[in-house]
This record gives structure tokens, C-alpha cells and sequence, in this order.
């Protein structure tokens, strides 16, 4: 995965999470649904992470 794109995938999580640390204090289920959010975040940056490694593998011809 590229530099920009894990940068990418950092700072959203970590806004998210930021987000989800304010709305404790007001609202329980928004600071749950952020944090649900968050999750699946990441879970995606390890998903685009294992697609983009495996099409770069098929790249490469076999020895």
C-alpha cells in the first residue's frame, strides 16, 4: 500500500475516533456508532492493504 494511502487510512481513523471521544459525553449511541465506524475503517484499510499485495504478486512472473 502507498504512503499517501495509509496516511489516508490513519487520519481517518484517528478523526473518527476523535469524533468518537466528543460524542461520549453527549450521546452514547453516536459515540458506539463511531466507534463501529472506526472499526470497519481499519478492517477495510487491511482489506484494500491484501488486495493490492496480492495483484502486485500475480504481477511478478513466476521463477
Amino acid at each position: 500500500m502507498g504512503k499517501g494511502l495509509s496516511l489516508w487510512f490513519a487520519c481517518s481513523s484517528i478523526l473518527i475516533l476523535t469524533a468518537a471521544s466528543i460524542s461520549i459525553s453527549y450521546n452514547i449511541w453516536l459515540a458506539l456508532l463511531l466507534g463501529f465506524l472506526c472499526v470497519m475503517n481499519i478492517g477495510w484499510g487491511f482489506i484494500v492493504k491484501a488486495r493490492l499485495r496480492r495483484k502486485a504478486e500475480s504481477k511478478q512472473p513466476s521463477s
